[in-house]
């Protein structure tokens, strides 16, 4: 994951251009990709896909000499989607075009311009104190024009038309863990959901954020039904402990299992009940949608202080914390998977697991989880509980609850459900 966010980092992603679709080229290497184009004007509901942003170069031109905010070194230097310009200016006329941070004065800040005509430069606040009066050439190679915006998108079938969704982020431009940790994340998920069966459906999309999920739902409104449950992951690759946003609802299944997951396997994870800010789950989650999305994140939006400025770089990538959310995604779905309704074929009282072969047989200290997960099982698996809920009482890891289902349906003690499908 770390090599291929390396791989990325240099790309000068937006929401559309070149950047994204050598993004998407690269991303097609590990897992086959379907790439959709949707042409600049298009209605997306409320919104437009407005023109293609093409950036050649850019840079400023100080009055003694030196180049600065050159986007040949750093792509944040550049305001996304600044329009062309070629001028010689005061300093006081480029000022209100410079984008520092005086909160943090060393950093490149990543500014963007998506909707409205602009231009400007990101440069550090502390350097942008330094600079002189004097004559300024200013210089952005750019041009806006019709062209497209491309998504991209892997549809791994399973054993039923129902669907669960993952939804990750392709539009920032050289931000390790805002974008490449998702994108990381969901490339190893989709080679681990093709290398197994699978009862639902899994689509995995690679897109820019609000306006990328809104076009992705605009021409796919035949999937909206089969969607039963689904997952934005991002801000994926820091050190910081996993935070789970609920879906719009607070009640869907994967509410309940990723709940059961911070609260059972991740030490100083956070859920976080839905709210209508953030990022794509609340465009899933609209009243119109309603699809049961929720999102994974380590540090949520402004959480951590490299967010959304060059200091998110490959630095800050952690392998344990890429490996951590990619095994919480997996955990997510073998749950989805799994949950049904089983009913213990001897439910009056405790059977003799020792005798079958499933129950350590010398007295002594408390069992071991696999031990606890089946007493779990069989004393909850009365027809009304499923294994999410079960999952979620136990305080177990759901790898123990799923091996003890197998090991109870093996011996005869818990009985198939009739039905899997969604």
């Amino acid at each position: 994951m770390i090599a291929l966010a390396r791989d990325l980092f240099p790309l000068n992603r937006s929401l559309t251009g070149e950047g994204v679709r050598a993004t998407l080229r690269r991303i097609a290497r590990e897992i086959p990709l379907d790439v959709i184009e949707v042409p600049t004007g298009t209605r997306v509901f409320d919104w437009e896909i407005p023109r293609e942003w093409s950036l050649r170069q850019a840079y400023i031109v100080t009055p003694d000499g030196r180049r600065i905010a050159d986007a040949a070194v750093h792509n944040l230097h550049v305001m996304g989607y600044s329009g062309p310009v070629r001028a010689r200016m005061t300093l006081g006329e480029l000022r209100p075009h410079l984008h520092g941070d005086p909160a943090r004065p060393t950093v490149i800040p990543y500014r963007t311009s998506y909707y409205a005509d602009n231009w400007g430069f990101c440069l550090p606040q502390a350097e942008i104190d330094t600079l002189a009066d004097g004559q300024y050439e200013v210089v952005i190679d750019a041009n806006l024009a019709p062209g497209s915006m491309t998504l991209g998108e892997i549809f791994v079938p399973g054993e039923t038309d129902a669907e669960t969704l993952f939804y990750t982020h392709t539009c920032h431009p050289s931000l390790a863990n805002d974008n490449l940790s998702g994108m990381a994340v969901c490339v190893e998920l989709a080679r681990w959901l093709r290398a197994r069966r699978n009862r639902f459906s899994y689509r995995l999309v690679f897109g820019p954020g609000t306006i990328g999920s809104l076009a992705w739902l605009a021409m796919r409104r035949d999937v909206w039904p089969r969607i039963r449950h689904g997952l934005v992951v991002v801000l994926a690759g820091n050190r910081a402990p996993l935070t789970y946003k609920a879906t719009r609802t607070g009640q869907a299944d994967i509410d309940r299992i990723a709940r059961a997951y911070i609260a059972n396997e991740e030490p100083g994870g956070t859920v976080i009940p839905f709210s209508a800010w953030g990022y794509d789950e609340r465009q899933f989650g609209s009243p119109g949608f309603a699809l049961p999305v929720g999102r994974l994140t380590r540090s949520a939006e402004e959480g951590y202080p490299e967010y959304h400025s060059s200091a998110d770089d490959l630095s800050i990538l952690d392998a344990d914390a890429l490996s951590g959310s990619l095994r919480a995604c997996q955990t997510i779905v073998a749950a989805l998977e799994s949950n049904a309704h089983y009913r213990n074929t001897s439910p009056y009282g405790e059977p003799q697991l020792g005798r079958r072969g499933i129950y350590r047989s010398i007295g002594g200290p408390a069992s071991g989880n696999l031990q606890k997960a089946m007493l779990w099982v069989l004393s909850l698996s009365d027809g009304t509980e499923d294994l999410a809920g079960i999952y979620a009482r136990s305080g177990l890891p759901f790898a123990d609850i799923e091996r003890a289902v197998g090991l109870l349906t093996g011996a005869g003690l818990l009985e198939l459900p009739a039905d899997v499908s969604a």
